[in-house]
């Protein structure tokens, strides 16, 4: 519990510290880089973790399909809800609109990333009772494979709106879902070893979705050559990181 607290703890802070201070006048810009994050996230690394498994491709597919399906289920019941509490007002909403419509990818984002956060608790409680040794060195390579994940997620939070304080607070409450799968992973590890795949997978379907759904839609608005060439430029960076941190975990 004490080591992913902890893990959780320095990989949001480290993240926060590095998206406040240095990228917040860039959000818009960044949105590109924590498309490249997410993506490389979910295709490079966690996919291909629940795919090596042993779990039944199909099934995992399966879980694949029905994610992207849930989290457009999410997105469409939260415009339905927004358009049903703005019905026949009289007023004019465009602004909170496109405010909520950047809101929605903050909300599911924060699903997605506390999935992917349970599944780290569980990897850290196995790697714990086969040797605790292995456990810290597992949370420390865990932390710095974080790190680009949570700067993506915070770059993603403040372009929905978030405040400093409310990106923090939230990230710092999904950081902690590791804690509840430590503690799962450490009690039941025979069965919640075998959810570890499908668990990957969910939180990938989230990322993935709101990745090609609600941020590349934004980067497409601006079509013009001179802001094309750093969208590319970030999302390979993005992308570049987060293969530095798969490679230095191996």
């Amino acid at each position: 519990m004490f080591t992913t607290t902890i893990a959780g703890v320095l990989s949001i802070s480290f993240a926060a510290i590095f998206s406040f201070s240095l990228l917040s006048k860039l959000v818009e810009r960044m949105v590109s880089f924590s498309v490249g994050v997410m993506l490389s996230t979910s295709l490079l690394h966690a996919l291909p973790r629940a795919f090596e498994s042993g779990t039944d491709p199909r099934s995992l597919f399966a879980c694949l399909l029905g994610g992207l399906l849930a989290f457009f289920l999410l997105e469409k019941f939260a415009i339905l809800r927004h358009s049903h509490h703005h019905e026949g007002d009289g007023h004019h909403h465009e602004h909170g609109h496109d405010a909520h419509e950047a809101g929605k990818a903050g909300w599911m984002i924060l699903i997605g990333d506390g999935m992917h956060n349970f599944t780290d608790g569980i990897l850290i409680a196995a790697a714990f009772l086969a040797d605790p040794g292995l456990g810290v060195v597992t949370a420390l390579a865990i932390i710095a494979h974080e790190i680009p994940q949570e700067i993506g997620d915070f770059i993603v939070l403040l372009n929905a709106g978030f405040s400093r304080t409310r990106a923090y607070f939230y990230n710092l409450i999904c950081s902690l879902m590791s804690v509840l799968g430590g503690v799962l992973g450490y009690y039941t590890l025979d069965k919640a070893s075998s959810l570890i795949p499908y668990v990957l997978v969910l939180a990938s379907s989230g990322f993935i979705y709101i990745a090609v759904s609600d941020l590349m839609p934004q980067m497409q608005r601006r079509a013009t050559l001179r802001e094309t060439i750093p969208q590319v430029i970030l999302v390979g960076c993005g992308v570049i990181l987060v293969l530095l941190m798969i490679k230095h975990q191996h």
